[in-house]
């Protein structure tokens, strides 16, 4: 499997634009979705009575309790982020594109995310930089999509080397 996060990044040394390649795949992750903290998401950010009372939760279309999709959000930057993005030179991300919940992701669910390299495109504007798409797929533990998603970052282009003599 390709991988976009290089293996240069094992070795501490900062993984650049020009590191990735479109079309590299990566697979990652195994977030356990737990009640808790299902209901604690969704008691302060997402206060609806699928994501906060179980037995609520029984008598709506969904049948039982499931995570709110912006707590998704976060289960997959959090694996994101565990996986290698503080090894990268990502700059910062004007945002993303192509957001969709898919499925319902339940307590007892184990997530994990699926990344290709989309697209890049040198700046022009900025020769020191070049924007990434990555597009991910999140995943349950029966290999279904959950929801997908295509981050956009800014990444830092690698320095000019100099040779003295």
């Amino acid at each position: 499997m390709n991988d976009p996060v290089p293996p240069r990044a094992a070795t501490g040394e900062p993984v650049y634009f020009e590191d990735f390649e479109v079309g590299q795949t990566r697979a990652f992750g195994a977030y356990a979705v737990t009640e808790a903290e299902v209901v604690a998401f969704g008691r302060q950010f997402d206060p609806q009575a699928f994501h906060i009372d179980p037995d609520a939760a029984a008598d709506t279309v969904f049948g039982g309790l499931i995570a709110s999709g912006w707590h998704t959000c976060g289960m997959m930057m959090r694996m994101v982020c565990d996986d290698g993005l503080p090894r990268t030179a990502v700059l910062a991300s004007p945002g993303f594109d192509n957001l969709k919940w898919l499925r319902p992701v339940r307590p007892g669910d184990v997530l994990s995310v699926r990344s290709v390299v989309a697209e890049k495109i040198e700046s022009k504007s900025k020769p020191d930089q070049g924007i990434i798409k990555i597009a991910n797929t999140v995943l349950n533990q029966a290999g279904e999509a959950v929801m997908t998603i295509t981050n956009i970052a800014f990444y830092r282009r690698r320095p000019a080397t100099t040779v003295s003599g």
